[in-house]
């Protein structure tokens, strides 16, 4: 439904730009959110790289197995029916360290 909701905005807006003559600047603006869509893709996609990278090297030296067992107080006060042993516990852990630390959406990969 949602989709239908914006392409419906989408379409009045290339209308009434086409009725009011606008249609240039309709197509400047397309021209450059796409460019500004790919520029953010991309730096997006290197700083995710970097920290899925981190946060691989952190699991495979074993900080992330060491900071779970010290937030595992934490993580089963907010998780109650999440067992002690359940591998989701881990990456609950590391978007929680990663959200301590400030990396904003960077702290998405820690999710898996």
């Amino acid at each position: 439904m949602l989709n239908y909701l914006w392409a419906g905005m989408i379409l009045i807006g290339i209308i009434f730009g086409a009725f009011t003559g606008r249609m240039p600047d309709i197509t400047n603006a397309a021209l450059d959110s796409s460019k500004e869509a790919i520029t953010l893709c991309i730096t997006m996609m290197g700083v995710m790289s970097f920290w899925v990278g981190l946060m691989e090297i952190a699991t495979k030296a074993g900080i992330i197995r060491a900071a779970s067992r010290r937030i595992r107080p934490l993580v089963n006060f907010l998780f109650p029916e999440l067992p002690g042993d359940h591998p989701a516990q881990e990456h609950i852990t590391t978007n929680i360290i990663a959200n301590v630390l400030g990396l904003g959406w960077a702290a998405t990969p820690a999710g898996h």
